[in-house]
């Protein structure tokens, strides 16, 4: 049954938000990997399949939009949501423009984030299922 739990990749400077959110999307049924940077998510990406990316925009070194860039580059499939504590219509256009999916205001209930996953899991087995079709 392992196999079947959705794989969520959970990138975040933040030590303790990373923990603690790792924790409670393991709790609601989650395989959940963490990342404490934009390069440090594109090792475990290239090591490691992920259904979902949850991306912190704010980071050190590579951004999460640069880091978006670069997974919707190597892996189109991964459904990206965007984490940002400082929402701008000019951050939310570069960010579905790169391909992410949707983004969430930090702090964001738990509640909030397993919909959204939900939600690009959805997504991505309806990709996948269009293009199995001939």
């Amino acid at each position: 049954m392992e196999g079947e739990m959705p794989k969520v990749l959970l990138v975040d400077d933040e030590e303790r938000f990373r923990v603690t959110t790792a924790r409670l999307l393991g709790v609601r049924g989650f395989q959940v990997g963490t990342a404490g940077s934009g390069v440090e998510a594109l090792e475990e990406l290239e090591r490691n399949p992920y259904d979902v990316v949850v991306l912190d925009v704010k980071m050190p070194g590579v951004s999460g939009i640069e880091a978006l860039a670069e997974i919707k580059r190597r892996q189109p499939q991964v459904e990206v949501l965007i984490l940002t504590g400082h929402a701008s219509v000019d951050a939310a256009v570069e960010i579905m423009r790169l391909g992410g999916c949707e983004y969430l205001l930090k702090p964001c209930s738990m509640d909030e984030l397993v919909e959204k996953i939900e939600r690009a899991l959805e997504r991505k087995a309806m990709k996948e299922g269009s293009e199995e079709k001939p």
